[in-house]
């Protein structure tokens, strides 16, 4: 009785202390949820369309990882939407990606690229489906209630358009010259010698028909007068290599 009798005094005695569930009234209409996934649903997909298809897809050519990325990234939003609002909360969401950003498929490794790609795709999903789009308005009223917050639809907007400017600037021609490498098994060993380079490379590129920038000798086999050879090339215009070199020697002999 005193402890109640205490709390109605101190109530009464402070009129700027703001009624819990009051505040916690204030609930988004199914409209303005709908508003809200849509927003993020569409600004997602448009982002990652880009990056996908204007800049990974016009060199790799590899229709399995656009299908990866675009499905992987609509997926991870509307869970981190969905879990964002419950009371798991994001940090579980964003441990469960995190295990899923760092599997090495068990048919093919990743390459660097890919993954990079994915990294991307993942952090903007985060960004997308957690930003703040609607904020609370008239809390000190008795009416407070969900406003679009256009500030942050323009902020996540300029976001996911500086993300990609910037791939598009490190994926122009322009800027960076793409090279690529190769792993060769040649049989000329007198060539190899440091004194011969000269002739090692212009028989290179006739019976390959690249030009060579450099090139570097590793294993030499003398029973079989045979030596691997990593040679480094440009790549033309809009080509991209996905299998640049060979780590194992049985990967490229046949037994």
């Amino acid at each position: 009785m005193i402890f109640a009798q205490e709390l109605g005094d101190y109530s009464l005695a402070d009129d700027n202390v703001f009624d819990v569930q009051t505040i916690t009234d204030a609930m988004m209409s199914t409209s303005q949820s709908m508003t809200e996934l849509a927003i993020r649903f569409f600004m997602n997909l448009l982002v990652c369309l880009v990056l996908v298809h204007f800049f990974y897809y016009r060199k790799s050519r590899r229709r399995d990882y656009y299908f990866t990325f675009m499905v992987f990234s609509s997926a991870m939003l509307m869970l981190l939407y969905i879990m964002g609002n419950v009371e798991v909360g994001v940090g579980l969401t964003l441990g469960l990606f995190a295990i899923f950003g760092v599997i090495r498929y068990r048919t093919e490794t990743v390459p660097i690229r890919e993954m990079t790609y994915l990294f991307v795709i993942i952090a903007l999903a985060a960004m997308n489906g957690l930003a703040p789009v609607y904020k609370l308005v008239g809390v000190a009223t008795d009416h407070p209630q969900y406003v679009l917050s256009a500030g942050t639809v323009g902020i996540m907007a300029v976001s996911n358009l500086l993300v990609v400017v910037l791939i598009g600037v490190l994926e122009s021609e322009r800027l960076i010259k793409h090279t690529s490498t190769k792993l060769v098994l040649y049989d000329r060993i007198e060539l190899i010698v440091p004194e011969r380079r000269a002739e090692l490379v212009e028989d290179l590129e006739k019976r390959t028909g690249l030009k060579i920038n450099n090139v570097e000798v590793g294993h030499i086999d003398f029973l079989k007068d045979a030596a691997f050879i990593k040679i480094y090339y440009n790549l033309e215009k809009g080509q991209t290599g996905s299998i640049d070199s060979l780590t194992k020697a049985k990967n490229f002999v046949e037994q």
